[in-house]
């Protein structure tokens, strides 16, 4: 497996250039147009008429369902950048544990948590902005619902997903039984391809290495991934690439290797700010 290892993209979090002035704006709103529970969302917006076509991106809370925490840790990073923020609230009361956030419901009766995101872009877009699609970040538990996401649901609108940190992971392989593969569930065999093909940022803190960490899940499925959360991201990676080649398919996925971080959602959210701020400015042919 070792010669499969990814080249791993070291990020500079220089400053673009992209600060402005005024103070971004900071709320919340209900959300509540789609198959599941009311979601709260808080979000950071540009004052009105400032900033039109910032980038929206999504972010999904870790372990503590502090959404507001999140949205907090991307205040600076916001206005530096110009982005357009919202993280949506899935609360423990209607979205206990990991079977009903991090895996999304998938085998469970009722909507899967993972098909909030594209109504959810359709009411963000209605609050004003032109926008024609979104980034989707989500650290630890959050990360954990970014890349399982991107295979069970129809996602349209994404431009590129950032997984940050996740503990442990769910392997294109219909051998091992779900959680930890594919097995037993909808995802066929086209779907793990068009899965591994698509725009996922795995990002790892470089420091996020201990193998005791109070949240770190320690099943012997979960251990075979690798000791800590930064072996397990690579493994995860290196068996996508894998998985592309017996399917004969492109790989999609790029790791992202995060100097003097460890299980830090501020300081990965600083990684993928900025990388989000340099591929919205590539597509707005705003950069060389």
């Amino acid at each position: 497996m070792m010669r499969y290892l990814i080249s791993l993209i070291v990020l500079l979090t220089t400053p673009f250039g992209l600060a402005r002035a005024e103070d971004w704006q900071a709320g919340q709103f209900v959300f509540s147009d789609w198959a599941g529970p009311p979601l709260r969302v808080f979000y950071l917006e540009p004052p009105a008429g400032l900033s039109p076509d910032a980038p929206v991106v999504i972010v999904m809370h870790g372990v503590n369902r502090n959404a507001d925490d999140y949205r907090d840790n991307w205040r600076d990073l916001a206005q530096q950048y110009g982005l357009r923020v919202y993280a949506p609230e899935f609360s423990a009361a209607d979205f206990p544990g990991a079977a009903l956030y991090n895996l999304g419901g998938v085998g469970r009766d009722g909507p899967s948590a993972y098909a909030a995101l594209e109504p959810l872009f359709s009411a963000i877009a209605q609050r004003g902005g032109e926008a024609d699609g979104y980034y989707l970040f989500g650290h630890s538990a959050g990360a954990q619902f970014v890349h399982r996401a991107l295979l069970f649901e129809d996602l349209p609108h994404l431009i590129t997903a950032y997984s940050a940190n996740a503990g442990w992971y769910t392997l294109p392989d219909p051998n091992q039984a779900w959680p930890y593969g594919t097995g037993g569930t909808s995802a066929s065999e086209d779907d793990i391809g068009r899965w591994v093909g698509m725009p996922l940022t795995i990002l790892l803190g470089e420091r996020d290495t201990d193998p005791r960490h109070q949240h770190l899940r320690h099943t012997p499925e979960a251990e075979a991934q690798g000791p800590h959360r930064y072996a397990r991201g690579v493994y995860f990676a290196n068996a996508a690439r894998v998985r592309a080649e017996e399917l004969g398919v492109t790989y999609g996925w790029r790791v992202g290797s995060v100097p003097d971080v460890a299980h830090d959602n501020a300081g990965m959210a600083e990684a993928a700010a900025w990388m989000i701020s340099i591929e919205a400015r590539e597509r707005a042919g705003d950069v060389d």
